[in-house]
């Protein structure tokens, strides 16, 4: 009895120790295809990432040679906040534009983080957004480098050019204005930390070959905040009494270049909301309209926009609607008139 209960141990031992083995081979089998299953392929992985560009810094002396020593041939623009060159960088390989700012905007922002900011607002990528995608600094100099492409200003279009407007029809103009919006939105809403652009207007409002709007200048206000001229009449009441940039400044700003874009006016310094709100509550849309395009058939397009701009540019900030909401209903119109 004791013989034969010391075999049946031995064979229980045997037993178990035949079952671990079975167990941790399978064990170690499984990892090892879970292992092969989950590798990554680090070529592609690495291709496949998305990469975050940052703004290059460039010297003067670069910069000085991209434009011929700032020869003013190369200017194709001039605003408030600085002058614009044509310029070929980087051994001609790359023709970009220049902002030069102007140096008393320079010494009064002396000791501001230039260089921080145009960091972050190079990461800014969108089709309906010019990019950023250099700078330099040197004392008395700020300049900025963005991607040059064939584009004037929604400004020229509809003010400068004497047939300009003719070329914008309605459909251009809901699509420029749509696209605009959408380039708004993606600075208010989908970067972090959210970007103002500080001073919505149609010079500030790029058009392609193909009528796709682009949004330029868009963060820099801070170079200029409250230099009236350029500004005056695109910023709401609230912006002069101390509240400053804000989304719902740059929410009016577009207001009022939908009422551009609807009437073919310029801003005038706010002349033009007080014209055209009272015209637009009353319905009076044949003295509102611009007068170099035909009245189209269909008018409910165009009245839904007189109605977007009177809420962007009639409210105050707590009332006004969001760019967001702006831009919901300008895509629905664009999709409208393409139908």
């Amino acid at each position: 009895m004791i013989t034969n209960y010391k075999m049946d141990h031995a064979q229980y031992i045997i037993a178990y120790y035949l079952v671990m083995v079975t167990l941790s081979t399978s064990l170690m089998v499984l990892c090892v295809v879970l292992f092969l299953i989950c590798k990554k392929k680090p070529i592609d992985s690495v291709e496949t990432l998305p990469v975050k560009l940052c703004a290059q810094a460039y010297s003067l002396i670069d910069i000085d040679a991209a434009t011929d020593g700032f020869n003013n041939r190369r200017i194709v623009g001039k605003g408030r906040l600085g002058t614009v060159y044509v310029g070929v960088l980087e051994k001609g390989e790359k023709i970009v534009a220049l902002k030069r700012i102007h140096q008393l905007l320079v010494l009064k922002n002396a000791g501001f983080g230039f260089s921080s900011v145009l960091k972050c607002l190079s990461s800014v990528q969108h089709p309906n957004i010019v990019p950023i995608i250099g700078f330099s600094e040197a004392p008395g100099e700020r300049i900025i480098v963005m991607e040059l492409v064939r584009m004037v200003s929604l400004d020229f279009y509809l003010h400068q050019n004497v047939n300009g407007a003719s070329l914008l029809d309605w459909n251009k103009r809901i699509r420029i204005v749509a696209g605009a919006c959408k380039g708004l939105q993606y600075l208010h809403e989908m970067v972090a930390p959210s970007i103002v652009h500080g001073c919505v207007k149609s010079s500030n409002i790029l058009i392609d070959v193909n009528f796709c709007a682009r949004i330029s200048d868009y963060g820099l206000n801070f170079l200029a905040p409250f230099e009236k001229r350029g500004l005056e009449g695109y910023v709401d009441y609230e912006y002069w009494n101390g509240s400053g940039a804000s989304k719902e400044s740059d929410v009016y700003g577009l207001g009022v270049v939908i009422l551009e874009i609807l009437s073919g006016r310029g801003c005038e310094e706010g002349l033009l909301e007080k014209w055209a709100l009272p015209l637009i509550k009353e319905m009076c849309f044949s003295e509102l309209l611009d007068p170099r395009l035909v009245i189209p058939s269909n008018m409910k397009p165009l009245v839904r926009l007189a109605k977007v701009a009177s809420a962007c540019v009639g409210n105050s900030r707590k009332c006004r609607p969001s760019m967001a909401q702006v831009a919901t209903i300008l895509n629905n119109l664009e999709m409208e008139m393409c139908m």
